[in-house]
């Protein structure tokens, strides 16, 4: 909706700042840079899964490979208009710390466990790290995208 629309005309102040909100908003305009849909942190969720799941049963392979290869195909051509958003957060210092914390938490956690004796052998023991870990990854990427948002709004692009 265009906040031209919502400015009373009375006034030529509040007009002038009306117009002013609606360049700002035109700049910023949710056509140039759309965020990246929540379903599509689920594939990502499941690539970080991907290693529990896989040690859990080994014939997740075959569903795990599939599943690579279909967001390899959904990121090169549904999403493709999003390239732009993806590739300002990977600029941004907050994802880089989301997929370096992400991956010192697999490594450590496993370390930890361990190193403590209790290390994760069962199938349930590493689907529950699957669950843990694409969960994690979902909540994290969502909430980096939208810190980049507003990031990218306040800025003006």
């Amino acid at each position: 909706m265009d906040t031209m629309t919502l400015a009373p005309a009375s006034a030529p102040a509040e007009t002038a700042a009306a117009t002013a909100t609606a360049e700002t908003t035109a700049t910023a305009s949710p056509e140039e840079i759309k965020p990246l849909p929540t379903w599509f942190f689920a594939f990502e969720g499941l690539m970080s899964a991907a290693y529990d799941l896989f040690q859990a049963d080994h014939r997740f392979l075959w569903a795990l490979g599939a599943l690579g290869v279909t967001n390899l195909i959904v990121s090169l051509t549904v999403l493709r208009s999003r390239l732009r958003l993806a590739k300002r957060m990977w600029r941004g210092k907050s994802t880089r710390k989301v997929a370096i914390g992400l991956l010192a938490l697999r490594l450590g956690s496993h370390l930890a466990l361990t190193l403590a004796g209790f290390t994760v052998v069962s199938a349930a023991g590493h689907l529950a790290f699957a669950v843990l870990m694409s969960a994690t990854t979902v909540t994290l990427l969502w909430y980096a995208q939208r810190v980049s948002l507003r990031a990218l709004a306040a800025e003006g692009v």
